[in-house]
């Protein structure tokens, strides 16, 4: 990922404009404030593992980062990013509005909406029944004895509140067509409670952790299941970021986060 700086951007809303995929699509983030978008993101993507034309629902997209990045790849993908911050949704607005982003902005859209919204409120906030292919989604995941932070764009993006996934899971679930695909990144902390909230929503659950280097525990899990499967809970072979000591990625780690290749899943 590179960065140029906005030299225009006014001190208290900095902001920077970063290319990711090795330049094929460019994200507008808050400089200093706020979640700004890396590796989380373009593994979550990764996750859409999709050819012709697919539906995809980012749920809580940020500035649009992983949704973006699927548009990006996969060139008859329509992207709907959900993200309930107008701060936030600004920025993917801004993104999708830069020329460089001209192969992929007629292809995204943002909807200003709270994901964990039920019944005819999600409905209304143009959150469908049966409509997706895949949702993915990078939930908040800091809990209640982490440290806060003062930045309320970060707070808003990293804090943990009780029922989460069951909240934004029911909404993948309703969202999705059957068959459809739910993907999403989290902290291991949380394989119980995504477990618990694909309930009998989900399937096939499929869990891969993400180690930072060799012989370290894992820092981040990728799960994806698939609605109304029955099929059983999958441990996948592991993923490790970094092959050394040095901060280059791994081969496949590095395919993943420049949209060169996708991370399928081994069943149904």
């Amino acid at each position: 990922m590179s960065l140029v700086e906005d030299i225009h951007a006014e001190p208290a809303r900095a902001e920077t404009v970063d290319a990711f995929h090795r330049g094929r699509f460019h994200l507008v983030q808050p400089k200093g404030r706020g979640h700004r978008a890396g590796v989380d993101a373009m593994l979550l993507a990764a996750l859409v593992d999709a050819a012709g034309p697919v539906r995809v629902a980012d749920l809580g997209a940020g500035a649009g980062a992983a949704g973006m990045a699927v548009a990006a790849r996969i060139g008859q993908a329509q992207v709907v990013l959900y993200e309930r911050s107008p701060d936030m949704a600004a920025y993917a607005r801004k993104s999708l509005a830069l020329a460089e982003n001209a192969a992929i902005s007629d292809r995204v859209s943002v909807i200003e909406a709270d994901v964990t919204l039920k019944g005819r409120a999600r409905v209304a906030a143009g959150l469908p029944d049966d409509t997706f292919d895949h949702v993915v989604m990078n939930p908040p995941f800091n809990d209640a004895d982490d440290r806060r932070t003062p930045d309320r764009l970060k707070a808003e993006a990293h804090a943990m509140t009780e029922g989460l996934f069951e909240d934004w899971i029911r909404t993948a679930g309703a969202i999705l067509k059957p068959g459809g695909q739910l993907s999403l990144i989290a902290r291991p902390q949380s394989i119980a409670d995504i477990i618990a909230a694909c309930g009998r929503r989900f399937g096939g659950l499929e869990l891969t952790a993400l180690h930072p280097r060799p012989g370290e525990d894992a820092v981040r899990i990728l799960a994806t299941a698939i609605k109304g499967s029955r099929a059983r809970l999958r441990l996948r072979p592991a993923l490790v970021i970094h092959d050394g000591e040095a901060h280059a990625f791994s081969p496949l780690v590095d395919d993943l986060n420049n949209g060169r290749a996708a991370l399928a899943r081994n069943g149904r």
